[in-house]
């Protein structure tokens, strides 16, 4: 069987060799597989890094990761299609574990894992995120969310649904998007944790990660539009997530009103406080085990992430 690895780039010369290094370093054998680079109209060194390696390199004026994507899928010699971005460093085993389960006819995509060096406290935080993820993910035997820092697909099927929506303009939720809607065609996804990239760029601030996640939830919105269902239950989300941004919601739209009504908003300040803590309570006992530091702090930064979501949320209804 032949595979086809597609990186989209645009301004990738800080990671894009290490992650190239290890792509041409993997257990399949060389002739088995191909590597498609698309340059979305890169203005530094990505193109001279990318061309110094035995890769097809595509180039295309900027039109976001999406349409880089959907261009290299075209461009795929071969049936199964594998994606990766720039600043991820495939572990060496990478496309063996990716391809394994489609042996079976009824896989349609495979979703792999992430992990990282990275050494801030808010970088490990975001691990701790999708690792958190990943352990729901192991539990089912089908999924409906496949990102695109590890992912592969049958290409005949990838195409058939229009692949990435390039509508989306940076990588946020356009992988969200071509996931429900092979859900909803009823094309099986399935969870290879052994699959594993190493990440280079969680956000490592508070400031990074509060823009990360506020842009999270305005593009998961317009995702939801479209797939309402979703917005109950996936298979990527947890439930304490949502149980966290609308605690938190209601706690600050109630708390102006304690210098009016301090008796009655009490009470319901103290409910609201406790439901949050009682959702982070999953979360902390994860994180506590993996690193004790973000363990500890996971409630303050699980915080944030609620307002930040939840503001997202509320920009994208509005907007």
């Amino acid at each position: 069987m032949y595979f086809t690895v597609i990186i989209p780039v645009f301004n990738a010369s800080h990671t894009i060799e290490r992650c190239l290094s290890s792509l041409i370093r993997q257990s399949v054998k060389k002739e088995d597989y191909e590597i498609i680079v698309v340059d979305d109209g890169s203005k530094d060194r990505t193109s001279d890094i990318v061309k110094q390696f035995p890769v097809k390199y595509l180039w295309q004026t900027n039109r976001g990761p999406a349409s880089a994507r959907n261009k290299g899928a075209r461009e795929a010699r071969s049936e199964i299609i594998l994606f990766t971005d720039a600043d991820c460093v495939p572990q060496n085993n990478w496309i063996e574990e990716m391809v394994r389960y489609f042996d079976d006819q009824k896989v349609m995509a495979v979703k792999g894992a992430y992990k990282t060096s990275q050494k801030s406290l808010v970088a490990r935080f975001a691990q701790i995120e999708f690792e958190e993820r990943f352990e729901m993910l192991k539990k089912v035997e089908a999924i409906d969310m496949v990102d695109t820092y590890s992912a592969a697909y049958r290409k005949s099927i990838f195409l058939s649904l229009g692949g990435f929506d390039p509508s989306f303009p940076v990588a946020n939720n356009e992988d969200t998007e071509l996931s429900y809607k092979m859900s909803m065609a009823g094309y099986k996804m399935v969870f290879n944790p052994n699959a594993v990239v190493s990440h280079l760029n969680h956000p490592d601030s508070i400031k990074k990660y509060a823009r990360n996640k506020f842009w999270r939830g305005y593009w998961r919105m317009v995702v939801y539009k479209r797939y309402p269902n979703k917005m109950l239950k996936d298979s990527y989300t947890p439930q304490t997530l949502k149980l966290q941004i609308v605690s938190l919601a209601l706690f600050l739209i109630c708390l102006p009103f304690t210098w009016l009504l301090p008796n009655l908003i009490f009470y319901p300040l103290v409910l609201l406080f406790i439901l949050f803590i009682l959702s982070a309570l999953p979360f902390t006992k994860l994180a506590l085990k993996r690193d004790l530091a973000v363990g500890i702090l996971s409630p303050f930064l699980l915080s944030i992430r609620a307002v930040s979501l939840g503001l997202g949320i509320i920009w994208g209804i509005v907007s």
